[in-house]
């Protein structure tokens, strides 16, 4: 294989920032993964990572929206959500007590994905998280 033929296909979904775009998105991302061990999980953090796009941020605003894009190849399925940001600091993993109200979103994310990587830009913030297929290419967090 030549080195920069890539193996991977990629989708993307643009949704307007209302509560039941969530679900919507959850479909999306199942439909795409169907029949993958990672569906579920990549299920769960799709539906964290929208959510607090859409409660934390400016996609939740009138006219708002969030951006999802999910790759696939035969070692790593990611998935991306985009918020329209607006806020003055980028998402962070907090780990919280259990029983906290708020704040455990990233958390989860973090604790299922083997990698969870926040970039912060002028236009938004994009939280991507990793979910391996071989956990040998990189260790699941403790």
């Amino acid at each position: 294989m030549h080195e920069y033929t890539s193996t991977a296909r990629v989708w993307g979904l643009s949704c307007p920032g209302f509560p039941e775009e969530v679900s919507r998105a959850r479909r999306w991302t199942r439909d795409i993964l169907r029949g993958s061990p990672l569906a579920e999980d990549a299920e769960r953090i799709v539906s964290e990572l929208s959510a607090n796009a859409i409660l934390h941020t400016a996609s939740g605003r009138e006219y708002g929206s969030f951006h999802l894009a999910v790759a696939v190849s035969a070692q790593v399925v990611a998935v991306s959500v985009t918020d329209d940001g607006g806020t003055t600091t980028a998402p962070k993993v907090e780990h919280q007590d259990q029983d906290a109200e708020h704040g455990r979103g990233l958390g989860m994310v973090s604790a299922i994905a083997h990698r969870v990587v926040v970039h912060d830009s002028d236009q938004g913030h994009t939280v991507t998280a990793e979910l391996y297929a071989d956990t040998r290419l990189g260790g699941h967090p403790c």
